[in-house]
């Protein structure tokens, strides 16, 4: 699986285009991102919040890769990044377009989420 490009408000990957953000999952499944967990407690997706850090880590995950949006808005809440402290996971954030460099050139175990726009 290789995240080919992202333009605002698309990724590529494997020749598909989403028009969303995504979860790339340890197994290479790709979902769309549970925005909504976040943004009910912060009225916005650019805060991640610590109830969708859990639907986003898998047992096994060394590391996760966020890409923060093309200008780079989205960041961990506190409680998120506790949690993935806890659970001794690398968190790499960076605006999506280098994120998606580092996604492709890892060789940890990871999951990728990746926000198409801001």
């Amino acid at each position: 699986m290789k995240i080919d490009n992202t333009v605002f408000g698309a990724i590529t990957i494997d020749g598909k285009t989403y028009e969303h953000d995504v979860v790339v999952r340890l197994s290479g499944e790709i979902v769309k991102r549970k925005k909504k967990l976040s943004k009910k407690l912060y009225g916005t997706s650019h805060v991640l919040s610590k109830d969708e850090a859990k639907f986003l880590f898998e047992k096994g995950c060394d590391q996760v890769v966020i890409g923060s949006g093309q200008m780079g808005n989205v960041h961990l809440s506190p409680e998120a990044e506790a949690y993935f402290e806890r659970k001794g996971c690398e968190v790499v954030l960076k605006p999506t377009p280098e994120a998606i460099r580092m996604f492709n050139r890892s060789h940890a175990k990871r999951i990728g989420l990746f926000h198409v726009t801001c």
